[in-house]
């Protein structure tokens, strides 16, 4: 019999009110994997990272970690998982090594075996050297790191991090990343995070895609981005709706898509196109872009609008 999967959400779906935040997700998360959540606010990523974490509980659907119903044997579900939160749950106070120590005696750890795995989960996370260090002394990156270990400490099969790169700078989520890398290799636990970073869930082995509580899309970055074939273009001009309508009149090109002053659209052959877009445009383009797809053209493709729009143009 195969092993269950690490998560599976199954027609999952929950409201605040008349706002449905999820609507009938479902997808698998394979075990050993560094898995991630994209979506841009309010596409419903928080809403199943508390379902996952058992702080609430879906309207209907399911959801099981390593095949047990958080919904039904939740205290189960608990051990089997680390939750890292967005917000920093240290007492920024005491040392790295008492914030971990409290956070053993919650899980019944005591004496010598709490202390030898404080010590291993600080190895682990590289702050072997840091445990009698305050908090408030510790960089972003480092208290990341901490909050790593404490979610760590004991011994889940599923790490939930929710926006693990908040208020950390470029270098520092490069080391975190490290970490995710090496933990996985060594210890074999699965990770899940929530990211609003293209560039964050670039690196993940597969992505769910929400848009307003909405699958979109699941498959590997690679995958996802091949789907969208060819090259995209991105003009810009001031003239941003006029040029999208001369691209459909003119040129056959329906999925023009107009984000301020840009127009963006995909074709096969994009970079033999500019010369003649040049030609045709004139002083109304500013410049042309050609490049390949990414996972913001993905989001644009699938949902409609940039990843990065605002409300009025989610709409």
């Amino acid at each position: 019999m195969p092993a269950p999967a690490a998560v599976e959400i199954s027609e999952c779906t929950y409201s605040y009110g008349e706002t449905r935040a999820l609507d009938a997700v479902s997808f698998q998360v394979a075990p050993r994997s560094i898995f991630g959540l994209l979506g841009p606010n309010g596409s419903g990523k928080t809403t199943l990272f508390r379902i996952l974490s058992t702080l609430l509980a879906p309207e209907s659907g399911s959801a099981k970690l390593f095949g047990i119903d958080v919904t039904e044997r939740p205290i189960e579900a608990r051990r089997q998982v680390g939750v890292v939160f967005q917000s920093q749950s240290l007492d920024s106070r005491l040392t790295v090594e008492e914030n971990l120590v409290h956070q053993g005696h919650m899980y019944g750890l005591r004496g010598h075996d709490l202390a030898e795995r404080i010590g291993e989960v600080l190895e682990k996370v590289g702050l072997g050297d840091r445990r009698k260090d305050r908090v408030q002394t510790l960089s972003g990156g480092l208290r990341r790191r901490a909050d790593l270990a404490k979610g760590l400490l004991h011994g889940p099969k599923l790490l939930l991090l929710d926006e693990p790169s908040t208020g950390v700078d470029p270098v520092a989520r490069l080391a975190f990343w490290r970490h995710l890398e090496q933990l996985r290799s060594a210890v074999g636990v699965t990770v899940l995070l929530t990211t609003h970073l293209l560039e964050e869930a670039d690196a993940c082995d597969e992505l769910a895609i929400l848009d307003r509580g909405k699958l979109i899309r699941q498959g590997t970055p690679a995958d996802l981005k091949s789907e969208i074939g060819g090259e995209v273009v991105t003009l810009a001009t001031g003239g941003a709706a006029a040029v999208a309508t001369a691209l459909a009149e003119e040129f056959a090109v329906q999925d023009a898509h107009v984000n301020g002053d840009e127009v963006r659209f995909e074709h096969p052959e994009g970079s033999k196109w500019a010369a003649r877009l040049m030609t045709r445009f004139g002083t109304q383009i500013e410049s042309v872009k050609i490049s390949r797809p990414s996972l913001e053209d993905v989001f644009l493709h699938h949902a409609g609008y940039g990843f990065y729009a605002d409300s009025d143009q989610r709409r």
